[in-house]
């Protein structure tokens, strides 16, 4: 490089070229030719990883390789490589100016770290789009893990840039911000709450894309449909966005609905208040007229039975329906509503099913129908549970009982 730098200047001078000027135009014509060939190079190997890729992603069976297309993998790549061509041509055509040369040495090391970090930065994002096709892998919070990684690629990237700038080493650069740690936790403590929170989140499977959550804090009621370091995203019923910090999610208490939507049916815990002034005995002709109704026609014959033979064996007094034993409307009706509901189709017959008192309040007596609809999609369990309690409602009046409202 040196003959041929003479040369060019012998030339220059035999040109009529003023001898102060001769240096520098001999150094910008070498320079020029040498970015030209750097141009060329950069074009060549792009062409060459651009075409071996196709070719490798054309006989691959996996998706990967065209993600890594789509998101410029190879393009990125093949910029580093002119780099290395440039960084060993530099103290060839700059020997005389070591000043100059050590300038140009940063720069083309500076920006091997920006097409280096580019580079990996695209990987990633190519990761993270196939491991989203992955069926096993969609409900995982992908966006975390990769952000994680980027940040420790982008800070390396960023420190090693100053250190070549400084002209400190690394490790020394490295460990001289040890002294302002406190600086950085500080600065980066969503990153870093954010990052154990996904970590934990994760690990102990509170919540995947996907869920459905309820989350009264920040509003939330709907679809997990991101989980990324620092945020996580809901699209609630209503097809709004509610953004949550993702360490909120182990710091406060929200409700997950996967183990309904993952089990054999969606609980129906419901209940209607009767007016216990309408609560009384039955009496015979009651009965005769109750026991047309086929689903509790066998108990309350049966009912019946038991309680005569227990009356006349004990000898009670059974000219008041309050003596011995006796069947109430409350109790035939409740009886009625267990039956109703374990015949209809929509709830599953393997799950429990109930109908039970609860505690008497201010607003009557609450009966209670606990069981499990077979359909667990919203807009069915709640057509599910209308259709029940229309018919429970209508036939309260059969059994000769009142359901509480509250007068103005």
């Amino acid at each position: 490089m040196e003959f041929f730098l003479e040369s060019l200047k012998r030339f220059l001078t035999k040109a009529g070229a003023n001898s102060s000027l001769v240096d520098w135009l001999s150094i910008i014509l070498i320079v020029t030719g040498a970015l030209f060939i750097i141009f060329i190079i950069d074009y060549l190997i792009r062409l060459i990883i651009r075409v071996v890729f196709s070719k490798i992603a054309q006989r691959s069976k996996t998706q990967f390789d065209d993600i890594m297309i789509t998101h410029k993998v190879p393009r990125n790549i093949a910029h580093i490589l002119p780099l290395f061509v440039a960084y060993e041509i530099i103290p060839n055509i700059f020997f005389e100016h070591p000043d100059w040369q050590n300038i140009i040495k940063k720069i083309i090391l500076v920006l091997g770290i920006v097409f280096s970090v580019w580079g990996l930065r695209s990987i990633f994002s190519s990761m993270k789009t196939y491991f989203k096709s992955v069926e096993r892998l969609k409900d995982k919070p992908i966006d975390s893990y990769i952000q994680v990684i980027m940040i420790f690629v982008w800070l390396t990237g960023v420190f090693a840039t100053f250190a070549i700038i400084t002209g400190i080493s690394f490790w020394e650069f490295m460990a001289g911000l040890g002294t302002v740690s406190a600086v950085i936790i500080l600065v980066f403590k969503d990153t870093i709450l954010g990052f154990v929170a996904s970590i934990q989140v994760s690990v102990n499977d509170m919540v995947r894309i996907g869920d459905w959550i309820t989350f009264q804090k920040f509003g939330a009621d709907g679809d997990v449909v991101e989980i990324n370091l620092a945020t996580v995203k809901v699209r609630n019923f209503d097809h709004t966005i509610t953004t949550i910090p993702t360490y909120a999610l182990i710091s406060d208490s929200f409700k997950n609905w996967r183990g309904m939507t993952e089990s054999n049916g969606r609980r129906i815990k419901r209940s209607l208040n009767i007016r216990m002034a309408s609560i009384r005995h039955l009496n015979s002709e009651d009965l005769k007229n109750l026991s047309k109704i086929e689903l509790i026609r066998d108990y309350i014959a049966n009912k019946s039975s038991d309680i005569t033979s227990h009356n006349t064996e004990n000898k009670v007094d059974k000219s008041l329906l309050i003596n011995g034993r006796n069947l109430t409307n409350i109790g035939v009706f409740r009886k009625y509503i267990e039956s109703y509901v374990e015949k209809h189709s929509a709830i599953n017959k393997d799950l429990m099913i109930m109908a039970r008192q609860l505690q008497p309040n201010e607003n009557g007596l609450p009966i209670e129908i606990y069981a499990f609809s077979n359909d667990k999609r919203w807009q069915n369990y709640e057509y599910i549970i209308a259709d029940i309690f229309d018919h429970i409602i209508a036939s309260s009046s059969t059994f000769d009982l009142e359901i509480y409202e509250r007068k103005s």
